[in-house]
């Protein structure tokens, strides 16, 4: 299946517009529909717009180690944006792919998205203050 890559783009703008005005609901309705419509390749271009929205711009290229203390002892959720913002800020796609697989496989892909959608909005609302 091929993923029209505006699509993605136009989801993650909602997601954030959604998640900015606290409508929580929306989030995981809209994150339902993309999962519906495109399957885990849409999750993951939704999730990788997401990452680089909380990364955000001017990361420096290079290898990023994942500096997270007591990551293991983490909710599942918590671990698996870690890990995924991680997959993004080093150009990992293959990495990041692996974790939606894994996220699907546990039942766990629409929790994961939607507190990758929340770091993401505590990110912006930091910066912005």
């Amino acid at each position: 299946m091929t993923v029209d890559p505006d699509h993605s783009f136009e989801d993650a703008a909602l997601v954030l517009d959604q998640a900015l005005a606290g409508d929580g609901s929306a989030v995981a309705g809209t994150l339902d529909k993309v999962v519906q419509r495109d399957g885990s390749t849409g999750a993951y271009n939704v999730a990788w717009c997401l990452a680089g929205e909380l990364a955000g711009d001017g990361v420096r290229a290079g290898a990023w180690a994942l500096d997270f203390p007591g990551i293991e002892e983490a909710a599942y959720d918590a671990r698996w944006v870690a890990r995924f913002v991680s997959a993004y800020v080093n150009h990992d796609e293959p990495t990041g792919e692996a974790l939606i697989g894994a996220a699907l496989a546990d039942g766990q892909l629409n929790r994961c998205l939607l507190t990758l959608a929340g770091s993401t909005v505590a990110t912006k609302r930091r910066r912005e203050a």
